[in-house]
């Protein structure tokens, strides 16, 4: 007959129950001075987390605010680099119109009729509508009122009417590249009243 096994001496046997189930083991115990959190801790400790969120929410905020200020700020950069660079352009194209309505100006009777001044004179044409499609304008001066912000005096010159301070001829264009001056015009202006020639003189 063979010896029934024994437990070893170092090994511990499951605790049974009566009805010879395994006995569950118990739940640790609660470590000693975890005592639970009261109502006015947990109140202080929400109130510190809302504070934080509160305070994070501000920096997010504030740092939306900045990127989209730069980005305005970066855009109106970008615009103002790219209007001034289109203008440097622009004005140095109005002395080519200069020249190409100058030598129109002076074209006789007889070259006017001949074939190639045909061709010849689109071409300020041409360069008229370019410079209008990217909003250059230009100036309408005689007759108004001298404007240092827009003409540049050249010569002042007596008038009939002895009116003073208006533009009475134009030396050369002025142009606006929308609502700013691209070029001011050199312009004549009126500067007191023109003496009659033929003004009576005393016989003696």
């Amino acid at each position: 007959m063979s010896e029934q096994l024994q437990p070893r001496p170092h090994e511990e046997q499951p605790e049974t129950t009566t009805d010879g189930q395994e006995a569950t083991t118990p739940a640790a115990p609660v470590e000693e001075g975890a005592a639970p959190l009261s109502v006015e801790a947990l109140q202080a400790r929400i109130a510190e987390l809302e504070r934080e969120n509160a305070e994070l929410r501000d920096n997010w905020l504030r740092a939306v605010a900045d990127y989209k200020n730069f980005k305005r700020r970066t855009d109106q950069e970008r615009a103002e680099l790219i209007r001034s660079a289109s203008a440097a352009l622009l004005l140095k194209l109005l002395p080519v119109m200069d020249d190409l309505e100058r030598a129109m100006a002076s074209v006789t009777p007889e070259v006017a009729e001949t074939p190639w001044y045909g061709g010849f004179k689109l071409i300020p044409q041409k360069l008229q509508a370019i410079l209008e499609s990217e909003g250059v304008s230009r100036m309408q001066t005689v007759g108004e009122p001298f404007d240092p912000n827009r003409h540049e005096a050249i010569i002042y010159e007596p008038s009939e009417d002895g009116e003073d301070g208006r533009v009475i001829a134009e030396l050369q264009h002025g142009y606006l590249l929308r609502d700013r001056v691209l070029r001011p015009a050199m312009v004549k202006v009126s500067q007191g009243k023109k003496q009659s020639s033929d003004s009576e003189t005393p016989h003696g």
